[in-house]
């Protein structure tokens, strides 16, 4: 008797189940080998989109000063002089001279930084470079004078000096002399780079002004594309997340910022009133690494004592004390002022996202880390209390300190300690029983 074939559902099932395996594997074993591909294909879609992610980058640093201009100076006046006339030709030159200003105060920071700081940037690093030799000489006669009552130590740390100053020198006659024949190169290198970076900053800038003028033209755009993809509900959900996201980086950054330009100026103000060598280069390092949250302090501190430590090591000390007194200050009351209390997370969190940010993205990522990991942090609790509200359990962390389980049947929580208490007073209670037993035998 022939007994044909019986088709089931769990065929198809294991068909398609080994069909999308195997189509996964082949899928990523051609992203593998083009991978570097697209890396590079991606690399080159940035480099010709720079002049306008430089615009957008201006224009959202610019965005809150101009409309804060624009709101208490400029709109005020202009109503006043086209009393007479259209709302609209009022606004219209309110906003033109809100974005003026706005690129006027930019350029004028860049300005500053171009030719007052810059050059003594690079007269203090030529400095350092021309009298390295000098300094490392100084240092090791002041650590042989430090440790002359203890000579292994002494013996040690001149071993650990002299192999840095042969190899500095080696480096310097290995490689920077002879880069020197090809100077006329590298200078064209850099001529090069710099026209294309300043090229890159003018359309940056001429993009940010299109961008600021018409900035709630492209908004309305934005809610247009976004109500016609998505339903109202989702589109709704969307803008929410994306105005979080816009509140957390914009204040984060511009607080950033300015608390760093703040610390880097009254570094600057310390150092020059206890004569610190090298005043404006160690305030301009301190400045910039203070950009970077919880570790940027340290980053900044380190090259800078290293700095003072070569000219003056008791200044360095001095150095020192100093700082640890500017970030101390600035972690109590400049900066949660500026940044407000809390970033709202846990210190843990915030050194996890600085970590791995550095370790994907370099710099920009120490940078960014933190207010990308606030932004994913915030949606998960807000999945998680919703999850928790659904299910009729509490959603504050507090609820959970101390609780052993939840009940299945009730919901209640059952504290931990609630056991042991019950557990002690079944032993009380068992002990006089057996008592009672053990006199009445």
């Amino acid at each position: 008797m022939k007994h044909g074939f019986r088709w089931d559902k769990k065929y198809l099932h294991w068909g398609v189940t080994a069909f999308c395996v195997i189509a996964c594997a082949i899928m990523f074993y051609m992203a593998l080998n083009y991978i570097s591909a697209l890396g590079s294909a991606i690399g080159k879609l940035m480099s010709i989109l720079s002049p306008f992610l430089w615009g957008l980058v201006i224009s959202y640093l610019l965005l809150p000063c101009m409309k804060a201009m624009e709101k208490k100076a400029f709109r005020p006046l202009c109503a006043k002089i086209y009393k007479n006339s259209e709302k609209s030709n009022g606004e219209k030159l309110a906003r033109g001279i809100a974005v003026l200003v706005a690129e006027i105060i930019l350029l004028v920071i860049l300005a500053a930084l171009v030719y007052l700081i810059i050059p003594q940037l690079y007269q203090s690093l030529e400095t350092i470079v021309r009298n390295s030799n000098t300094y490392i000489n100084n240092a090791s006669l002041w650590i042989e004078h430090i440790l002359q009552n203890y000579p292994e130590i002494e013996q040690y740390a001149m071993e650990v000096i002299g192999k840095v100053n042969t190899g500095l020198m080696d480096w310097i006659q290995t490689t920077v002399l002879p880069e020197l024949g090809s100077l006329v190169a590298n200078v064209t290198t850099g001529v090069y780079y710099v026209v294309m970076a300043i090229y890159n900053l003018i359309i940056g800038i001429i993009v940010s002004i299109y961008i600021l003028a018409n900035h709630e033209t492209f908004s309305a755009n934005a809610k247009r594309w976004l109500y016609s993809i998505f339903s109202v509900e989702t589109a709704q959900k969307i803008r929410r997340g994306l105005a979080f996201t816009n509140q957390t980086f914009a204040g984060f950054i511009n607080g950033k910022l300015l608390d760093s330009a703040i610390i880097g100026l009254i570094c600057y103000i310390g150092c020059a009133l206890l004569n610190m060598p090298y005043a404006l280069l160690v305030s301009v390092i301190v400045g910039v690494t203070n950009v970077i949250p919880f570790f940027g302090p340290f980053i900044g501190a380190v090259p800078s004592a290293l700095i003072i430590l070569l000219v003056d090591p008791f200044k360095c000390l001095v150095f020192i004390i100093f700082i640890i007194i500017l970030q101390q200050l600035d972690g109590n009351v400049i900066g949660p002022k500026i940044l407000g209390s809390s970033i709202g997370i846990n210190g843990f969190w915030v050194m996890f996202s600085i970590i791995l940010g550095a370790g994907l993205f370099g710099f920009w990522g120490m940078l960014l880390g933190v207010p990308v990991f606030v932004v994913i942090y915030t949606a998960i609790n807000e999945q998680i209390d919703k999850k928790l509200k659904k299910s009729d359990l509490p959603w504050e962390t507090a609820d959970y300190i101390g609780v052993d389980y939840i009940d299945p049947v009730t919901y209640e929580r059952v504290m931990k300690h609630a056991e042991s208490d019950e557990s002690a007073d079944g032993a009380e209670t068992a002990a006089p029983a057996g008592e009672e037993e053990h006199k009445k035998s």
